[in-house]
Formats: C-alpha cells, structure tokens, sequence
C-alpha cells in the first residue's frame, strides 16, 4: 500500500457478514466439487419477498419518463415526505411536519453514520446496547467517540435495566442507541420502557436514537416518539426494507425535531446527489399500502418461524415464543454459540448467524434469519438432524 490508512480504519474490521459470506462462496466451490448442493444461509435478515405491485409500476413508469434521470434533492421529493409523515400519524399516531421533521435516507444503515458525523467529537461517549446491531459501534469508533456499553440480558427480557444504566458515570455522553422491536433478540416495544428512556435521556441531556425497522414484522407498530415530550429529546429511523420487502432499493427515514435534521442534512449533502427519483415514486406507492399487506406479510413469516422455531427444538436451544421481528433468537444447551455455528455449517451445510457478532452478551446464542421459505428452512432442518 502505496499510503498508510487513516487511524479511524484500526478501529474496525470488515463487517462480519461480508466475511462470511465470501467463505460460504468457498464453501459452495466445494461442495459442488463433491456434487453436494450449496449453503443454506439462514444468516442475514435480508427479504426474499418482492415489494408490493404498486410500487414497482410506480418505479417502472417513473424510469419510462424523460426528465427524471437527474440529481434529485437531498430532502426528497415532497410527496415521499408527505407519504412519510402519513404513514406515521396512519401506524404510531405521531404527527410530523413533513417539511421539516422528515429526512430520507438510502436506508436507516447511512443514517446511523451520518448522525454520529454530525455529532460526535473525539472523546465523546455514546450508550451502545450489548448485545446490539453492530454498525452502532463501528460507526462510534469511526468517529473516535468513546463507546459506552450496557447491557441487555435474557432474565431482563433483554430491556435495558435503569438502575444500571444510573449508576453509570454518563460525564461526556451525548447518544445513546436503542433499538426496539429488538435486534437481534426480537424483544417487543414497549410503552413502559420507552417513557423510562425519554425520561433518562431528559434528565441526562442525551439525544436518544429508536432504531425501528421491524416494528412491522410480527409485531405491533409503536413509535418512541408517541410518549409525550419525545420529540424534545429522541430521534426516530425506520426502513422500508422489512416491511416492505425493500432491502436493496435503500429507503429509509430519520424522524424528529427540525434543527437536530439539520445538523445531519449538512452531512449527508456533502455524501450523495439525492435517491433517484423513481425509487422516491416507488416509496410512496408503498407506504400507501393498506393492512391486507402487513397481513399477508406476517403470514408468511409467522409459517417460516414455525419451522424455524422446530430448528432450535432440534438442536436444543431455548427460545422466546412471544419474541417477534425477522429472527429467532436461541441459546445453546452448552459452550458458545461460535463453536455450534462453525459446526453447523460444516457438517449440515446451513449457516446460522453466533450471537457474539452482536455483543458479548450474545455469545451463547445462535440467530436464525426468517428471509428463507417454509421448504428451504425444512431443508435445513433435515439437514441438521443427526448432528
């Protein structure tokens, strides 16, 4: 290397699925040497469904038209931010200024980036969950704030615990990240949990940040920002890629009070030229969707965590029946769930995501992705009988 990296890279490693993935390329090389058929891969939470007719006709007639093909405003168009602040007074009953309090994201993953660029300083601390979605912490550690773990365990129903979180010292901290319906843990919202958290992000001067992507996927749709007086103190992202089966089109949304957008919107105007402007179109044909979708959705998944569920029965592991979200989250009989994972995919050919990705806290569970269908994960599972 003709340079040496910029210090912020020491921090972090390539993410994890992207490592696995290319070992399951390797795998699959063989396995097809030896005439077996390749990987199962219950990993990643990324849909296999398509998104709704509308919204592809939407994005094919918007692509046919002249004059759309150009950069687009960094905002989005106006009415994908109506289409937005409709579907939040439609599911959570919070009313949003679309002008104002609406910016569009390439997906919620850039917006966890571009909040901690624009707010953390070398130094800073930041409240990161354990176990937790991962890009909380590398995205703190780029930006060479102080990461402040706290935990989330089973015998808490994996909600933070407050007295923990108090007798902390919270000198210096300016973020905290929670993310509720849970990942990976499926742990549901919850009113009473979230009156606490706007509570102590008040009387701690902290901007709390609700990642809720899976608020639609076996769950009920909540938002923290219906608990009165949020709005002062939490920002709220969401995604269309659960649910609405949009992972790779990359829309999502960061939700709150006008001037803290702002501070973002000076960064994210630096990183891109605006979503194309069909994939905006598409947005809005989706978020139109009425309940028959989400009923048709939920399903869907509610037949595949059957299976799913039957897969840790097999291989022993415990389980919370009344967890929701993409995953089923399990714990080992015994050892770590590494060890149970590196094991599976080599004897059985399925991989299952280990729970230490997400934190040590989740180092003796293993996490099965629903984004695979009934007869796939009945693969698996036939697969798996006999280890």
């Amino acid at each position: 290397m003709i340079i040496e990296p910029a210090r912020r890279t020491l921090s972090v490693k390539e993410y994890y699925f992207s490592i696995k993935n290319k070992e399951i390329a390797r795998l699959n090389a063989e396995r097809a040497a030896k005439g077996l058929p390749p990987v199962i891969n219950l990993g990643i939470g990324s849909p296999d469904g398509s998104p709704s007719e509308e919204a592809v006709e939407a994005l094919c007639a918007c692509a046919r038209r002249s004059g759309v093909h150009g950069y687009q405003s960094y905002v989005g168009i106006p009415e994908l931010r109506q289409a937005m602040a409709a579907w939040y007074e439609r599911w959570y009953g919070v009313t949003l200024d679309p002008a104002t309090q609406i910016q569009p994201l390439m997906g919620s993953k850039e917006g966890i980036l571009l909040l901690s660029l624009a707010f953390l300083n070398p130094g800073d601390k930041v409240l990161v969950p354990n176990p937790g979605y991962p890009t909380y912490t590398s995205a703190t550690r780029m930006c060479e704030a102080e990461l402040l773990p706290y935990d989330l365990v089973e015998a808490d129903g994996w909600y933070p615990s407050f007295e923990q979180l108090e007798a902390m010292d919270l000198t210096g901290v300016k973020l905290m990240w929670v993310n509720y319906p849970n990942m990976p843990t499926g742990a549901p919202a919850r009113r009473d949990v979230f009156e606490k958290l706007v509570d102590f992000a008040r009387r701690h001067g902290i901007l709390l940040v609700n990642d809720n992507p899976y608020g639609f996927v076996l769950n009920k749709p909540q938002s923290i920002l219906s608990v009165p007086g949020a709005g002062e103190v939490c920002l709220e992202m969401n995604s269309l890629s659960k649910s609405h089966n949009m992972a790779g089109w990359r829309v999502g949304m960061i939700v709150g009070a006008a001037d803290v957008l702002q501070q973002i919107l000076k960064v994210k105007s630096q990183m891109d030229s605006g979503m194309f402007r069909g994939i905006q179109e598409a947005a809005v044909a989706a978020l139109g969707a009425g309940p028959e979708w989400y009923e048709a959705l939920n399903a869907e998944y509610r037949r595949r965590r059957e299976v799913a569920c039957r897969i840790m029965d097999a291989l022993g592991c415990s389980y919370d029946n009344n967890a929701g979200g993409l995953y089923v989250w399990g714990r080992v009989p015994e050892g770590e769930a590494s060890n149970w994972s590196d094991k599976i995919l080599y004897e059985a050919g399925v991989f299952m995501t280990p729970g230490f990705v997400f934190g040590s806290n989740g180092a003796n569970y293993l996490r099965i992705s629903l984004c695979a269908n009934v007869p796939t994960l009945e693969e698996a599972l036939k697969r798996m009988k006999g280890l």
